[in-house]
């Protein structure tokens, strides 16, 4: 017996989802603390599907899906999108196995009865290989719902048994980076999950924004907004022991910074930033490097998602990698003009970032003495 309702979120949600991840495919930027950090900060309008297994006593929940309701302009449709705020990474919804096969057509049922809902909903960065996603395609189908593959690619993504890649060109010259920033004074990496999160996700804003992407405008620090979100988030994540951010540190000073999530027994390695003082060091990578290492030997973690592209550095670092689909979903009556809409404007977005890469990837150095492996382009 499942039922579904709509909600804001809450703080009260993080007992039960706590009980949740324990059972069910991670994801992170579901969790309800970042998402009522989101919503109460005005970043973004959000909406929470939450499903029950009302047999249980007391009610246990087994299905959790956030959204984001949003407007391009007055002039475009309202949509549904379900990396429920910029910086997410991963639209899967959270679902306790044993109950996906009704928790998903639950989900879209309950979408398409809400007069509060739109029914386009834009599903960036699905992990293609998590039950949940054969689960909704299905769904879908046998609901004779409209759905459109936009793009497909892969993910940077490292586990135990496909972690860091151990030899060849990458590994040589990440030894070789580690041993001349050695030279140069004392290293060191620390990644404390505690009350100095803060201190330290403070420091990765100035490291990010000392960076091409300050230069760029892109860094966090370049936006109030960006800022007063992530600084928010990150903190609540902490406290919950969900987040934490990891240093490279030479003789005390930091130099690169690693700002990590946890969802169950996933890491995520949410954003990377470094001194363009020691660039030519590769530090950022020699950071990834160190804390995969570190957290599968904790015991605690049997994989990392990137959060990133397939072009990105981490690529040059892990050997795994997960299938990635962006799907866009009309769960209404036949195909609505809002869909086709949002299906060109994607696919005029999607020309535009094919376009942008292009003209970055002319302009990225390659590292000093070795042209085939470059760690250049940091995320």
């Amino acid at each position: 017996m499942i039922s579904v309702n709509i909600c804001s979120p809450t703080p009260d949600l993080a007992v039960p989802w706590d009980d949740l991840v324990r059972r069910a495919s991670p994801n992170v930027f579901m969790n309800p603390v970042a998402l009522t950090v989101a919503n109460e900060t005005g970043f973004a309008h959000i909406r929470v599907l939450l499903a029950w297994d009302d047999g249980a006593e007391p009610r246990k929940l087994v299905g959790m899906w956030a959204f984001q309701v949003r407007r391009i302009s007055r002039l475009w449709p309202t949509l549904l999108e379900a990396l429920p705020y910029n910086y997410a990474f991963l639209s899967n919804p959270v679902v306790d196995p044993a109950f996906v096969r009704d928790v998903i057509p639950a989900f879209l049922s309950a979408i398409r009865a809400s007069s509060l809902l739109p029914n386009v909903i834009n599903l960036k960065s699905l992990d293609a290989e998590a039950t949940s996603f054969d689960m909704l395609v299905n769904a879908l189908t046998e609901q004779g719902r409209t759905q459109l593959r936009l793009s497909e690619s892969t993910r940077p993504f490292a586990t135990p048994e496909l972690g860091v890649k151990r030899s060849g060109s990458t590994r040589k010259k990440l030894r070789q980076d580690w041993n001349r920033l050695s030279a140069t004074g004392l290293v060191d990496i620390v990644n404390n999950k505690a009350a100095d999160t803060g201190e330290a996700f403070e420091t990765f804003l100035k490291l990010e924004a000392s960076g091409w992407k300050g230069a760029r405008g892109t860094a966090l620090l370049c936006d109030a907004a960006d800022a007063t979100f992530a600084r928010q988030m990150v903190a609540a994540l902490a406290e919950r022991g969900s987040a934490s951010v990891a240093l490279l540190r030479v003789d005390g000073r930091p130099i690169a910074a690693q700002v990590l999530m946890y969802c169950g027994a996933t890491a995520y390695t949410w954003k990377t930033a470094f001194s363009p003082d020691y660039a030519k060091y590769s530090p950022g990578a020699l950071l990834i490097d160190k804390i995969t290492d570190d957290l599968f030997s904790s015991g605690g973690i049997s994989a990392i998602d990137s959060c990133s592209y397939e072009g990105s550095f981490m690529a040059q670092l892990w050997a795994g990698r997960r299938k990635m689909v962006d799907l866009l979903v009309d769960v209404g009556s036949g195909k609505s003009l809002a869909f086709s809409l949002e299906v060109a404007r994607q696919r005029g977005i999607g020309r535009l970032r094919r376009l942008r890469d292009q003209i970055r990837a002319w302009s990225v150095p390659a590292a000093p003495g070795n042209k085939k492996v470059s760690f250049a382009a940091h995320r």
